[in-house]
């Protein structure tokens, strides 16, 4: 639905628990319990039909008793009372509900007797708007209020760590573990069956929650996509999101009709989803309590890289094994930092990193070599490491890292490796607000999820270069896609297929159809010895399972011979199965080329997925690809290619000269728009794809094709594709203008906008001096979704005239607009032409109301949002410079 009432969830003012009970061992009384525990100073009523006392607090005997509605309701009771239950909360206006009830489903039938009691409870709900968290579900807790409604432990720590599960178990588990280690929560959602609620509603409530500093999520399967990685890429912006997903499997693998096909389901699009949202993955609850604690900490290295201080040099290599097989930096000491702990250790310390202070470093001695790394800028964080020796107290030494005056100019992270004293130095440093682990594993871990998630930072704010528009015939595509359905086939002939992948520009291999060996001579007499025969079958999808691909073929002789022994071959592995003749191509001769293969299926997820890696008839062997949700620009393939092992092939090496990899970003590019495009295609494969210095070609491809949903072009992605269908040319006073939506490679272009708008402008623009447009607020102004967000460009050939911005809510009832025309072409009506256009788009897109926030001292733009009907609202409180214009119903 939307984020509507959660904000009554997070913060309500009045909760009533219906269902509330003192039956020792019910999940009643626990909720019960923890409420009244919990220490929440906002109202808080009990529901339970036989009425009484519980802890000397009235239990009302129906919602009719409420003084007034409860904001938040906690439902506990039997399942066939919840639908009742949730029609007359929302009748007395309740604005949502955590249904921590379970489903009544027993036996064989349970899955589709609980899914028809969910339907139920969405339909109760449904006439007033009243929100399901749940059901199924641990409860929901918010420490910093003193709430705490679910059965999970009673005691909880307020912290500035949001936690989201789909497993009350494993949320249960973190809140034991984060009060072992003096980690505090904001939030924690016990997301149960999802459903209305869901995990994209949650993140969206946390992305503008100033008390989340970071979110742990324990995913088993996400709902919604669309709305998922809209609200993922939005929060992990702005802080860190590590996740853990559950339920490793490839669905219906055996009966995918390609490659690609065959990874439909499995945690590797979970990843490459999780990985395009800018999400940290973990894989496994030991790493994600380890992400907990140096997030629960708020850890922000300065840089990447990490010093190691310990005061045993075996210890210090471990932990810099680890760092570089986690892919880390170690950091290099600067001679000034060097110098300084060579006059402060003794003569047998390591006089390089790791800084091995030797066994018998004692607190001082920690607290000197804390404060060298600390001052040394190229240093981003410290590991500082302890070994329990005779010689010296671990505990001492805790005390005097976290007093040095270092621990508070560069994070630092302890590993207090032992037993009973190691784990009071751990407690000492805990208390210190340094996160502290009792393995360098452990350590070493937690330093690089933070380091992960600011590289996922950069690589969604790296700016692709501007490409050339790509050709594209996709009616050619779809006629051949409709003949082939017409003839009752799902499948491509390779000829077929080649002309799709033509028709987008991707470089194939010519192919003549020979209807039997004579016609297959003289197609090789055209096209010039040597050549390779196949097999032509709109019935055999694996021409090399059946034998049906000779190569090499340097004569008619051996022409004629080699399709009377592939014919022989497909009869013999698919007997019944249509021959339609034989496919003649030339073999390309490319010694130094890399088989590669780009691929294309449907995820029942997250829709569309791209796949690229190492190709040729091993390619499942093999097993090294890298799955892509697309749509892809250059840099967004160029990451896929460099997941892959293949990759390394392509750099080149000793004699092999590197591939041209532009062309095979080039080639998944052209491949992801082929898919957005053409809604017939379900799955592609190229393979192989010959790569090299001089290009790429595609050899052979397989396509499976189906009927059109009709929908949008897009609307199956997770990510909506550019929207080109938005593009229009306008006449306006005699000018030829140009309208077209923002794309991630004009981040120059809206630079340069900016550079050229007076200091005024951008200050009524921005709201404050802007001297320049940064890379980072450009990229996040250039790179967004096109669902919830959309900017319009005014183009006059290549001059920029103007922005016109619309970000909508969740759920789409309100937007937000913002304008701004470039100084000196302002009074020409391009601010009212791009204007009218951000409206008529907000129309088409189903939003109840836009506002905008508008300086007082702006009066054109008031007056401009007045002539189209704008009414203006009074300002906000501590706001009193802002005026807020708004239009309603006319939208």
């Amino acid at each position: 639905m939307s984020t509507r009432n959660l904000d009554k969830l997070m913060a309500p003012r009045s909760v009533v628990a219906i269902g509330a009970s003192a039956r020792p061992g019910s999940v009643g009384a626990a909720v019960t319990r923890n409420l009244l525990a919990g220490g929440f100073s906002g109202d808080l009523h009990l529901v339970n039909l036989k009425g009484g006392e519980i802890e000397g607090r009235a239990v009302l005997k129906s919602l009719g008793e409420l003084p007034r509605p409860a904001e938040l309701a906690v439902i506990m009771t039997p399942p066939e009372t919840v639908p009742r239950l949730l029609v007359e909360l929302g009748e007395h206006g309740t604005k949502i509900a955590v249904i921590i009830t379970a489903g009544p489903g027993i036996g064989p039938t349970a899955q589709d007797d609980n899914q028809r009691w969910r339907k139920r409870l969405l339909k109760a709900a449904q006439p007033s708007l009243l929100r399901i968290v749940g059901p199924n579900c641990v409860g929901y807790m918010a420490p910093r209020l003193g709430l705490n409604a679910s059965f999970g432990p009673t005691r909880v720590k307020a912290g500035r760590l949001a936690a989201v599960a789909q497993s009350g178990a494993v949320l249960a588990g973190l809140v034991d573990w984060g009060t072992s280690q003096g980690i505090g929560f904001s939030h924690l959602f016990s997301m149960g069956d999802m459903s209305d609620v869901d995990f994209g509603d949650v993140l969206d409530m946390l992305a503008g929650d100033y008390d989340t500093r970071a979110v742990l999520m324990y995913v088993e399967g996400i709902t919604q996509a669309r709305k998922f990685m809209s609200a993922a890429r939005s929060v992990a912006r702005l802080k860190p999101v590590i996740v853990l997903k559950a339920g490793r499997h490839a669905a219906a693998a055996q009966a995918a009709a390609s490659h690609t096909g065959s990874m439909a389901g499995s945690a590797a699009v979970y990843e490459a989803a999780f990985a395009r949202a800018g999400l940290v993955r973990v894989n496994g609850l030991g790493e994600l309590f380890d992400a907990a604690e140096t997030l629960g900490y708020a850890l922000t290295p300065r840089t990447e890289r990490l010093a190691i201080l310990t005061n045993g040099g075996g210890a210090g290599v471990i932990a810099t094994d680890l760092l570089l097989d986690e892919c880390g930096d170690l950091a290099t000491l600067q001679p000034r930092t060097l110098a300084q702990l060579d006059a402060l250790m003794p003569r047998a310390w390591s006089r390089g990193n790791p800084v091995d202070i030797v066994g018998d470093a004692d607190g001082a001695r920690y607290a000197a070599a804390i404060d060298a790394l600390a001052d040394d800028r190229g240093v981003g964080a410290v590991l500082a490491m302890n070994a329990p020796t005779a010689l010296t107290s671990s505990v001492e030494a805790a005390r005097a890292v976290s007093g040095a005056k270092g621990a508070k100019v560069a994070p630092i992270i302890g590993c207090w490796v032992g037993g009973t004293e190691a784990q009071e130095g751990r407690r000492v440093l805990h208390e210190a607000g340094i996160p502290a682990y009792d393995t360098p594993l452990r350590a070493v871990r937690g330093f690089m999820h933070i380091v992960q998630h600011r590289r996922g930072q950069r690589a969604l704010q790296r700016t692709p270069p501007s490409v050339p528009e790509a050709r594209a015939d996709a009616e050619l595509v779809r006629a051949i896609a409709q003949g082939a359905l017409r003839h009752r086939r799902d499948v491509l002939t390779e000829p077929e297929a080649k002309r799709v992948l033509a028709a987008y520009g991707i470089p194939v291999v010519p192919t003549e159809i020979a209807l039997d060996a004579a016609e297959a001579a003289a197609a090789a007499a055209r096209t010039g010895y040597p050549v390779a025969v196949k097999i032509l079958s709109r019935e055999i999808r694996h021409k090399s399972d059946v034998g049906g691909v000779m190569l090499d073929l340097g004569s008619e002789q051996e022409v004629r011979e080699a399709c009377r022994t592939i014919h022989d071959r497909a009869c013999s592995a698919a007997p019944g199965a249509q021959l339609d003749g034989f496919v003649v191509q030339p073999m390309v001769k490319r010694p130094h080329a890399v088989e590669l293969i780009l691929g294309a299926a449907e995820d029942p997820v997250f829709g569309p997925i791209l796949m690229i890696g190492h190709g040729g008839v091993a390619a499942e062997v093999i097993d090294d690809k890298a799955l892509a949700l697309p749509p892809l620009d250059p840099v967004l393939a160029e990451y896929a290619l460099g997941r892959t092992r293949v990759d390394r092939l392509l750099r080149g090496y000793r004699d092999r000269p590197a591939v041209d990899r532009a062309a095979v970003c080039d080639a998944l590019i052209r491949l992801s728009r082929l898919i957005a495009d053409v809604g017939e295609i379900a799955e592609l494969d190229i393979n192989p794809l010959l790569a090299d210095a001089n290009g790429v070609v595609a050899l052979d491809a397989r396509i499976v094709v189906r009927q059109p949903a009709g929908q949008e072009r897009g609307a199956r992605f997770a990510i909506k594709p550019y929207p080109v269908e938005l593009e229009t040319d306008i006449e306006h006073r005699g000018e030829h203008l140009h309208i077209r939506p923002i794309r991630p490679d004009d981040e120059a272009l809206l630079q340069a906008f900016v550079r050229h708008m007076t200091p005024e402008d951008v200050r009524l623009r921005f709201f404050g001096p802007l001297r320049e447009l940064s890379h980072e607020l450009a990229a996040r102004l250039t790179q967004i979704d096109y669902d919830r967000e959309m900017a319009f460009l005014l183009l006059d050939k290549q001059e920029l005239l103007g922005v016109g911005r619309l970000a909508a809510e969740p759920g789409f009832e309100q937007a937000e607009f913002a304008l701004a025309v470039l100084s000196g072409k302002q009074g020409h009506g391009y601010g009212s032409l791009l204007l009218k256009h951000v409206l008529h788009y907000a129309k088409a897109r189903g939003v109840k109301r836009v506002i905008g926030q508008v300086l007082r001292e702006n009066y054109k733009m008031l007056e401009l949002a007045k002539r189209l009907g704008f009414t203006r609202q009074a300002g906000r409180v501590g706001e009193p410079d802002i005026r807020v214009v708004k239009l309603t119903e006319s939208v």
